[in-house]
């Protein structure tokens, strides 16, 4: 697909009418609160009933046993009371007894009864026997197949008891009133900053999407949030700068590259109208340095953006700086050959290790080696000390300096002064710019000073030793 086709351009008018969706779920702070609150509520309810469960199943033989030995008394008593008198008068002693208790009293017949096969063997046994919930006692009347139901024994089964709640199930029901109130509380008060938290993000991310990079999160009120909105605030702050890189990057690149394409343009011209051997040559000449000139402008602009957009972390090593400078100093001497260039290393501890990325820290020192060599008239020097933990390496140079007011600008991409606009001394104010974001990888700075030697004194600093990573 290309782009001159209608199917392409009907993809380009979409992605330009291209919105974000607005949010959805619509979710509301009551929503959210309800939604946990149930959850945390239906939560502890579960683990309540599955503790309840687990202890009433483990006590229940405690319970049966404790049962049994606390009525069998009760039982013996009744038992020789219907001895005393002759079957035919058993229904009417049962009825006048189960009178005088507060649970029901009665006689059935064995085969009536099933029960489970434990509880069967004890009551056939002459044991008590009880059931399955707990609550209804069995006894065999001796040398009978008749036996002595007791039960149920609890309250609120009875039917002959008054029909309120009884005072442990009031206690339940007002305990875990005052439990689900203290959670709603609680929950209310830790939903409302999270939620607070979350439209905060959820209004910064849609401005995002929607193109306002200036947008920032507020700081947050709960702290499972900070760190997200910290992220968040630092991922907007670095797309906008990025996108105002390039968008600087892209103007002045285009406005760098008119000069050498229209002096370019103008040598092809007028090698068509002439065909003097020497004013061609001449000619020639002028187009290899235009093309010099844009290959270093391609060269210095994808080495900025590079830095600035993927800014890669350093891998710092531990070396002896006195031969190091010392060599990278060297290979600039080429460059100022009619220039007095030394290197003074006297103030630095004999055997002095400097922790630095041998790719990028070369970068600073040669940028600012050319830049001195582009304004010096006689004389270049580089010094080194140590302040403080930190490195300092002092560029100086008696050139025509840098005014006051312009030190602090000349770091940024394509700032040049107005006296270096001439082709002698070109460049396109990068230079400075890379050797500033060498200098902030490394956790340090460059400045901009008057020099002793007359002109510009540029210094890089920064701290002797971090974490080495030897290689």
């Amino acid at each position: 697909m290309t782009g001159n086709s209608p199917q392409g351009g009907r993809l380009l008018n979409i992605l330009g009418r291209y919105k974000p969706a607005p949010w959805r779920g619509r979710y509301s702070l009551s929503r959210l609160f309800l939604n946990f609150y149930l959850l945390v509520m239906g939560s502890f309810i579960a683990i309540a009933f599955f503790a309840d469960f687990v202890i009433s199943t483990a006590v229940k033989g405690i319970t049966d046993d404790y049962t049994s030995r606390f009525m069998r008394g009760t039982i013996v008593l009744i038992e020789d009371e219907l001895f005393r008198r002759p079957r035919s008068e058993w229904p009417k002693t049962i009825k006048a007894l189960d009178a005088k208790f507060a649970y029901r009293l009665s006689i059935i017949e064995r085969w009536t009864l099933k029960l489970p096969p434990k509880q069967a063997e004890k009551l056939d046994s002459g044991e008590l026997a009880i059931d399955a919930e707990g609550d209804v006692i069995y006894h065999r009347l001796k040398q009978t197949p008749q036996v002595l139901k007791v039960g149920p024994i609890s309250p609120g089964a009875n039917p002959d008891q008054p029909r309120i709640l009884p005072l442990d199930l009031r206690i339940r029901l007002l305990t875990w009133s005052l439990i689900g109130l203290f959670l709603a509380v609680a929950v209310w008060f830790w939903v409302r900053p999270v939620w607070r938290d979350l439209e905060a993000l959820r209004q910064t991310t849609r401005a995002l999407g929607e193109g306002h990079f200036e947008t920032r999160s507020p700081e947050a009120r709960s702290g499972a949030f900070e760190l997200l909105t910290e992220t968040l605030n630092g991922m907007a702050e670095r797309i906008q700068r990025l996108i105002a890189t390039q968008k600087e990057l892209s103007s002045a690149i285009s406005h760098e590259l008119r000069t050498p394409i229209s002096r370019m343009r103008f040598a092809l011209e007028m090698l068509t109208e002439t065909d003097e051997r020497e004013e061609q040559e001449r000619l020639w000449q002028m187009m290899n340095v235009d093309l010099e000139e844009l290959d270093n402008l391609i060269d210095s602009s994808l080495t900025y953006s590079r830095f600035e957009r993927e800014q890669p972390e350093p891998h710092l090593t531990a070396i002896e700086f006195a031969p190091w400078l010392e060599e990278e100093v060297e290979s600039m001497r080429i460059l100022g050959r009619s220039l007095e260039l030394s290197v003074d290393c006297s103030k630095l501890p004999d055997s002095q290790e400097v922790e630095l990325d041998q790719k990028s820290m070369p970068y600073a020192v040669t940028n600012l080696l050319r830049n001195a060599i582009k304004y010096a008239k006689t004389k270049i020097s580089v010094s080194t000390e140590v302040v403080n933990g930190h490195i300092r390496v002092y560029v100086d140079d008696d050139g025509i300096g840098i005014p006051e007011e312009e030190r602090q600008r000349v770091f940024f991409a394509f700032t040049r002064l107005d006296r270096s606009r001439d082709r002698a001394t070109g460049g396109y104010g990068l230079g400075l710019a890379i050797v500033r974001l060498v200098l902030e990888q490394h956790g340090g700075k460059v400045t901009a000073d008057e020099s002793p030697l007359g002109g510009a004194r540029f210094t890089l600093e920064w701290p002797l030793l971090q974490n080495v990573t030897q290689s």
